[in-house]
């Protein structure tokens, strides 16, 4: 299907991860040295690879500067305050396509900037066009508040505006919001599909679309909505589809969604190479929590982001590094939307040290200078674990993950 490849890379890989062989029972529970799903075991080698350094990495040579491109000088005003300058591999390679009208699919690593790659090119078009509506659709309720951040901070004082709708939160509010003037809806599948059936949301009206994360919303079982959207929108509409992965079911997803699409892809490899990665065994009598404890007390440990399996895991180790005088939050399916954007935010600003937390957090969210990723269990699949790393090592720094294994 992919006829056109543009970017520095290599081919699109199509891994093939199955389901875990977990034991039952909450919390955190201990993991042989093989790890093993239907397919085929990750040993712990792959949990082990040296950073290389940031100065060896030849920088990317933009082929646009940010004023080159044809977009709105307010916009590019707001651009510079920003602080940016030169775009980054899948911003140079994407926003002059979409200025454009092309449908695109986008393949990069986390944390490449991608957020920008979209908004800036989909801003400008309203601004051509203030009857333009654009839809993003995002897997979590965490990067649709993200997006949403990061539209109002490129808009600034223009006078286009967006409404974030997402599972969790209130919908009289939402509602409300959508009621007003608007040329952006930001959400989550099953919530546009509820707005879009009450007659909230009319998806004809929508000339773009936006499919963020598509490889997690496959994974998450949001298929038939995101069928559903699809089917309530313009056959003329713009459709742009990022991933961090390219799989069979992405494909067939491309093949039915999209016409003729350009595909850009940037990604170097499956991890970043500035992220120091290594395991952590526990010494003969000592606990795992008790090395835990003994990692974060190091100074360097100083923005730690703690990934565990289940939800009471999460929330019991929470706790224990609470009592243990820590400065911690978390995050989980069991906290309602406003204290997991309250956990978020702490952590975001420097005013918490560690974040605990499912895998809801390990896509899309961006959060500056995180120091560790500690995988205190391992993860699911070895795509999950790129992704939980991935927030570590962000814009060229190095970053070190470390996976606990018995």
């Amino acid at each position: 299907m992919f006829k056109k490849n543009y970017g520095r890379s290599s081919s699109f890989g199509k891994p093939n991860f199955g389901k875990p062989n977990f034991r039952r029972g909450a919390g955190f529970g201990k993991r042989g040295n093989n790890y093993r799903n239907n397919s085929q075991p990750i040993s712990i080698s792959r949990f082990v690879c040296k950073a290389q350094p940031v100065t060896d990495i030849k920088p990317y040579e933009s082929e646009y500067q940010f004023v080159d491109f044809l977009i709105n000088d307010h916009l590019k005003k707001n651009i510079s305050k920003k602080g940016y300058v030169s775009p980054t591999p899948i911003q140079d390679k994407v926003i002059p396509l979409v200025l454009n009208g092309s449908d695109v699919v986008g393949v990069a690593n986390t944390g490449t900037g991608k957020t920008a790659a979209f908004l800036i090119p989909l801003i400008n078009k309203v601004l051509a066009n203030p009857n333009e509506k654009v839809l993003i659709v995002v897997p979590t309720r965490e990067l649709a508040s993200q997006i949403n951040a990061e539209f109002m901070d490129f808009r600034g004082i223009l006078k286009i505006f967006s409404a974030c709708c997402v599972g969790g939160m209130p919908i009289r509010q939402q509602i409300s919001s959508l009621r007003q003037t608007h040329n952006f809806v930001i959400g989550t599948p099953g919530r546009l599909k509820d707005l879009t059936n009450r007659e909230v949301i009319k998806l004809s009206a929508f000339g773009t679309i936006v499919l963020d994360e598509a490889d997690r919303m496959l994974d998450m079982g949001f298929i038939d909505d995101m069928r559903f959207i699809m089917s309530k929108m313009a056959n003329t509409r713009q459709t742009l589809l990022f991933s961090a992965t390219i799989t069979s079911a992405i494909d067939k997803l491309i093949n039915e969604f999209l016409r003729e699409p350009i595909n850009i892809l940037v990604k170097t490899s499956e991890i970043p190479r500035n992220i120091d990665q290594d395991v952590v065994k526990t010494k003969r009598g000592e606990e795992k929590i008790d090395a835990l404890y003994n990692l974060l007390s190091q100074p360097d440990f100083n923005k730690v982001l703690i990934f565990g399996r289940t939800k009471n895991g999460v929330e019991e180790l929470f706790k224990l590094l609470i009592r243990r005088g820590f400065k911690a939050e978390a995050i989980h399916g069991d906290k309602n939307q406003p204290n997991r954007q309250r956990a978020l935010s702490m952590f975001k600003s420097d005013r918490s040290q560690i974040l605990v937390a499912t895998d809801v957090a390990a896509r899309g969210l961006d959060i500056p200078n995180v120091s560790h990723v500690i995988n205190y269990d391992i993860p699911a699949t070895y795509k999950d674990y790129i992704h939980r790393i991935g927030r570590t090592g962000r814009a060229d720094k190095v970053g070190k993950a470390l996976t606990f294994v018995d």
